[in-house]
Formats: C-alpha cells, sequence, structure tokens
C-alpha cells in the first residue's frame, strides 16, 4: 500500500522560509514524477512545483524564483524549500506522486496535506 508522509509545514511571518518534505514508501514501481500542489480556502488545488525522474522541472508562475523542489531518489524523497513566503501561499500543501504502472499507464498517489500559514 502506497504511503506519503508529509512534515513541514506550520506558520511563518511574511518572508519567512519553510521546507516541505514527502516520504514515499508501499510500492514496487517506480515514480515517474513529483509534485507539490496546494489548495486555498474556496479555491481549487493548483500545481506548485514538480520535477520529474529526469530531474525536468515547472513552477506555478507565482512561486517562481522563491520555492525550489529537489528530490533524493534513494531515499523516494522530495521536498519544496519555500522563501519569500507571501500572505497568499497560505493553503494547505500536498504532495503527489505519478508512479508508472506500464508503459503506458501511470497512477497518483497524494498525501494527507500540510497547513501553510503566512501571516502578514
Amino acid at each position: 500500500q502506497v504511503q506519503l508522509v508529509e512534515s513541514g509545514g506550520g506558520l511563518v511571518q511574511t518572508g519567512g522560509s519553510l521546507r516541505l518534505s514527502c516520504a514515499a514508501s508501499g510500492s514496487r514501481f517506480s515514480i515517474n514524477a513529483m509534485g507539490w500542489y496546494r489548495q486555498a480556502p474556496g479555491k481549487q488545488r493548483e500545481l506548485v512545483a514538480r520535477i520529474t525522474s529526469g530531474g525536468g522541472t515547472n513552477y506555478a508562475d507565482s512561486v517562481k524564483g522563491r520555492f525550489t523542489i529537489s528530490r533524493d531518489n534513494a531515499k523516494n524523497t522530495w521536498y519544496l524549500q519555500m522563501n519569500s513566503l507571501k500572505p497568499e501561499d497560505t493553503a494547505v500543501y500536498y504532495c503527489n506522486a505519478q508512479y508508472r504502472i506500464t508503459l503506458g499507464t501511470t497512477r497518483d498517489y497524494w498525501g494527507q496535506g500540510t497547513q501553510v500559514t503566512v501571516s502578514s
């Protein structure tokens, strides 16, 4: 059974930093891509950052230059370093793992979510 365990959320002041971690376990399949999404109250879940097994990354425009996604393949763990945080970054952050089941099939799993609150 796949488990994604997140850690690192919390309360921080504007301009501060936080680092989120997500550790995956329980699957014999390889992870095709790892990502972070967030959902603020009353809004849809949105992509924050994503990194593929090949190392390619993409970021939401709103976080470019402030957030960095990285991974440790050996540990099946990925991170989101968030700097220069703004109140509009306040949301529940979810990690996502896209497993490759076959050449043409992937399956997504989600972490439980961690609250990030940025005070003004």
